[in-house]
């Protein structure tokens, strides 16, 4: 008769599980609670009208526009790429799918300073495509289509990467169901695709609204730090900061804190429903 895993952790000694509980809170408060309780403080360290003057100035707000614009750009072609990518990956068989796969997962490879680069080696002044460019009088790097580039081509593999193995594990019976009833291939998808993986496709929506709002890497090489033009909240907390202007840098910073809080409480969310959702099914 097998024994229950359950059953062997509850035989592990006392002292070893506290061991584990203790070392994961002190990591947790080292790299999580501390810091964030750190920036708070600097950010109101001045007070609350000063922290409210941070975030009023101009060039704070022309930040928070420009990092929502290149959130709004990225998130919905990440969506669509991803579903499109995902059910490609996951119901059909084709030569090439490890390839593309691995195509997928490169922005995780690769570091964003590489690949905001490879943009500016691309469409920059002396890049490949630069002077066509400029004779047409497009400017991508140092501008906003550069941000919105650098930002949708670290953001891509989050959706994707979230929805594969979860189509992958549904399979295709219920698709091919709805076909063989005579259902068109768009409301097939609409009435039984999205809805079967609806949660996980949430999840990472907001991972990777977090990721194009939080990005700093490819964004600054790409940017040329111009002030008011093409910085961003992330760029922006940079420019405080080596200011000297450290509680400006915080309060700002703060920003960013906040929408970290707040995705993972809906992460934690979702989570908590998904699991709730497969114990019923179960």
């Amino acid at each position: 008769m097998m024994s229950n895993p359950r059953n062997r952790y509850l035989q592990d000694p006392l002292w070893l599980r506290l061991f584990f509980l203790g070392f994961t809170i002190v990591i947790v408060f080292l790299l999580f609670v501390l810091p964030l309780a750190e920036i708070f403080s600097q950010a109101f360290r001045k007070g609350v009208e000063f922290y409210f003057e941070a975030l009023r100035d101009p060039v704070t707000l022309a930040s928070v526009r420009l990092t929502l614009l290149a959130a709004a750009f990225a998130v919905p072609l990440n969506l669509i790429f991803g579903i499109a990518a995902a059910y490609a990956i996951a119901k059909f068989n084709f030569r090439g799918k490890s390839i593309l796969v691995a195509l997928i997962d490169l922005p995780f490879a690769v570091s964003p300073v590489i690949s905001g680069l490879i943009f500016v080696l691309l469409f920059g002044l002396q890049g490949l495509f630069g002077p066509t460019l400029q004779s047409a009088g497009l400017k991508i790097i140092f501008a906003v289509p550069g941000i919105i580039l650098a930002t949708i081509f670290v953001t891509f593999p989050f959706i994707a990467r979230e929805l594969i193995p979860l189509m992958e594990e549904q399979g295709k019976s219920e698709e091919e169901a709805a076909l063989l009833l005579g259902a068109s291939p768009f409301r097939m998808f609409w009435h039984v695709t999205l809805p079967n993986i609806r949660w996980g496709l949430l999840y990472g929506v907001i991972l990777c609204n977090a990721r194009a709002m939080g990005e700093f890497g490819a964004v600054s090489v790409v940017s040329g730090h111009i002030r008011g033009e093409t910085t961003t909240l992330p760029l922006h907390v940079e420019i405080l900061y080596n200011e000297y202007n450290f509680t400006a840098a915080f309060a700002v910073a703060s920003l960013l804190a906040l929408l970290a809080l707040v995705t993972l409480v809906v992460k934690t969310l979702i989570e908590l429903h998904t699991h709730l959702a497969s114990r019923r099914v179960m």
